[in-house]
């Protein structure tokens, strides 16, 4: 399953905080029933134009990864679930719009892994 979210109207003081970001990915793959492998990589960049800046943040799991893109002076922030594993994406977005108090969201859920490349293969083979 990969989970897209893209949030608009975020709260621009959680987006800057790079603290607030490492502790949500630090956290929140086991609140899924995730498996943490490495503790996450969060940095501060800044884009060509002023407005670009952010935090982008990335914890890699033993079913594949998280990773926070944000930019506070547009109040936006792009998240992806990324797993082999099935998780509860509704859950995952409804804890996403209240961590970053989002006034709304547009998500798109891929179906990925093993079990949906064999289905798909075995589908397509037998047509």
């Amino acid at each position: 399953m990969h989970l897209i979210i893209d949030g608009f109207g975020a709260n621009p003081s959680i987006l800057e905080s790079e603290e607030l970001i490492y502790q949500f990915l630090d956290d929140y793959p086991s609140q899924i029933e995730m498996t943490k492998v490495a503790p996450p990589y969060v940095f501060r960049y800044v884009g060509s134009k002023p407005e670009d800046w952010g935090v982008s943040g990335f914890v890699v799991i033993a079913e594949s990864h998280i990773s926070i893109h944000t930019f506070p002076e547009r109040r936006l922030v792009n998240i992806d679930v990324f797993s082999c594993k099935e998780f509860n994406p509704e859950r995952v977005i409804k804890d996403v719009q209240a961590k970053f108090e989002l006034t709304e969201v547009e998500t798109h859920l891929l179906n990925r892994g093993l079990e949906s490349y064999y289905l798909e293969t075995v589908e397509s083979k037998a047509v």
